[in-house]
């Protein structure tokens, strides 16, 4: 059974993820404190944590750096934080996704099924599949369904890296920040224009509708997500 850690000060909110995980088969463990979580985390190391931000002893930010000492769990942040420095901080710090309040339901269920779902290509199968694109990380070969047959694709030294980036972290949001300094290196933080070129690029060379692109996703005031194809969802 999948072990929910839920983070929040907000007895209603608790109150509400608890019953409705529960109803779909997860373990669930709550905390209102920072300093709560992270003991609870020591004690029953989770599968998955949803924290908000806004605790009164740490702020979440300061959680997340805290279990990422040491967990690999995903962390989906659930705040009523707006502000898009806020967003960029969290995921920074090693949250794995972010989602405003007030939410729906169904929308957190999905993304705590799309986190869950999160592997390391390079790991278990190297080659990835979507849309109309095979990549094959392995060899770094690129190929576009043409038909019946497949025609390679050019990528510059720089479109690779990046869309390899992405490919190793599926669903999940990453940050402009934290994309540049993994593609071009520190010092390249605030270099926003390469990436929309660079990412601009590989939509035009990989997406079947560049400009209504379904697979290598902007996140407004985030950062980008790649998206895989939709797969038949199932209950944990």
């Amino acid at each position: 059974m999948t072990r929910v850690l839920v983070v929040d000060d907000e007895p209603q909110i608790l109150r509400a993820l608890s019953i409705n995980l529960r109803a779909r088969h997860y373990d669930v463990i709550t905390a209102a404190t920072g300093a709560d979580a992270l003991a609870s985390a020591a004690a029953h190391p989770p599968d998955l944590v949803i924290l908000d931000l806004g605790l009164p002893d740490l702020d979440g930010v300061d959680v997340v750096r805290g279990l990422r000492g040491w967990s690999t769990a995903p962390i989906i942040i659930l705040s009523g934080r707006t502000d898009s420095a806020d967003k960029v901080d969290a995921l920074d710090a090693g949250a794995d996704d972010y989602l405003t309040k007030p939410f729906g339901i169904d929308e957190l269920l999905a993304r705590l099924r799309a986190v869950s779902r999160r592997v390391t290509p390079a790991d278990d199968n190297p080659i990835v599949t979507f849309g109309l694109a095979t990549v094959d990380l392995a060899v770094r070969r690129v190929t576009i369904a043409d038909g019946a047959s497949h025609v390679d694709v050019r990528l510059t030294p720089t479109e690779w890296h990046l869309l390899e980036v992405m490919l190793r972290h599926p669903g999940k949001l990453i940050s402009q920040r934290q994309l540049l300094t993994e593609v071009w290196g520190p010092g390249y933080e605030s270099a926003g224009g390469n990436l929309r070129y660079y990412m601009a690029q590989l939509r035009r060379k990989l997406e079947a509708d560049p400009g209504r692109p379904r697979h290598l996703l902007t996140e407004p005031g985030m950062g980008y997500r790649f998206q895989p194809d939709e797969q038949a969802e199932t209950e944990p």
